[in-house]
């Protein structure tokens, strides 16, 4: 099980990064990226890079709101929750 202090870490990093802009507002389940959070959170764990989460994050929230983000607009974020991550596996 994902701890919620992760999960709530990166849903805060995927709101202030709000990659549907005005077109959040119009998701009705969108609730703070969490589902997307949870899932970026799990799949983490298979990848080995910094590389690897930037273009983990353009796959999945792309295919979760059928988006053409472009790597570039990923990176910043990526590198973030890549960051977070390192952190969070170091304290075990």
């Amino acid at each position: 099980m994902i701890p919620e202090e992760e999960i709530t870490a990166i849903m805060k990093i995927l709101s202030e990064w709000n990659p549907l802009g005005k077109k959040a507002n119009n998701v009705h389940d969108l609730d703070g990226y969490r589902t997307e959070a949870i899932d970026l959170l799990f799949w983490l764990e298979l990848v080995d890079s910094k590389s690897e989460a930037i273009d983990l994050v353009q796959r999945l929230i792309n295919g979760a709101f059928d988006l053409s983000l472009s790597r570039k607009e990923c990176k910043e974020v990526g590198q973030k929750i890549w960051k977070f991550r390192r952190k969070q596996t170091q304290r075990l």
